[in-house]
């Protein structure tokens, strides 16, 4: 995620960034069902804009993987499921690589302090309790990363990244009941505590199993609202 535009005052950012930023907010909370078609118009009227800092936003939002150019327009782009197994595997072997580093070279150490931070955050977040819904996405994305990340290997993260853009949209379904999200905070606290204890072999494993897990209900999820999303009608087009 781009955290030095999050972090800078939108005012201070031309328009065409503005609104590429509001609109990929909305597609990571889910605003947009898959069968949305994203127009200029009716995009900039919901902004408040002219169409050309809108046609600027959505060419970025193409490049990135968030868009999908079909039947003469854009729609949020969702993985088919080949895809989405092939991006989850691809996920599976980069995220346990953080660990397997530190496994086999024994110079290679994760680093404590970064997840010592995570581990309260995520007893904060366990404690004061979250609602379900589909923008805890970007919460689970941060972890992920920083987990890889304190390994020392950015471009092993910078990989993730783009492997968890393209699978956003569908990750998303694995919020919206309290089961997963509790099952994900405590699945969460348990895998930190692991690696900082220093049990890489028993993490390595729990990590597998972690991201098995909420593989196998993105995909019964998304199935199940996209064969309910085929009978919606076109009113939600946004032309």
């Amino acid at each position: 995620m781009d955290t030095v535009l999050a972090d800078t005052s939108k005012q201070a950012l031309p328009l065409s960034t503005r609104v590429y930023l509001q609109v990929r907010d909305d597609l990571m909370n889910g605003v947009y069902s898959p069968f949305t078609r994203l127009g200029e118009e009716k995009l900039a009227a919901r902004h408040a804009v002219s169409r050309t800092p809108v046609r600027e936003a959505l060419k970025q939002l193409l490049a990135d993987g968030l868009l999908v150019k079909r039947d003469s327009g854009l729609y949020p782009h969702v993985p088919s499921f080949t895809e989405l197994t092939h991006l989850y595997e691809l996920r599976v072997t980069l995220e346990q690589q953080g660990i397997v580093r530190a496994i086999s070279d024994p110079t290679v150490h994760h680093d404590t302090t970064r997840l010592d931070t995570e581990l309260t955050r995520w007893h904060t977040m366990q404690d004061e309790g979250r609602t379900p819904d589909a923008s805890f996405v970007v919460e689970d994305e941060l972890f992920h990363r920083t987990l890889l990340d304190s390994a020392g290997n950015g471009a092993i993260t910078q990989a993730l990244d783009q492997v968890s853009a393209r699978i956003r949209s569908v990750r998303m379904y694995d919020y919206l009941t309290r089961d997963r999200l509790d099952a994900t905070m405590s699945e969460h606290i348990e895998l930190l505590e692991l690696v900082l204890s220093n049990k890489l072999p028993q993490a390595l494993d729990f990590l597998r199993d972690h991201i098995g897990a909420s593989r196998e209900v993105v995909t019964e999820r998304a199935a199940r609202a996209l064969t309910l999303a085929h009978h919606a009608t076109s009113a939600e087009d946004l032309p």
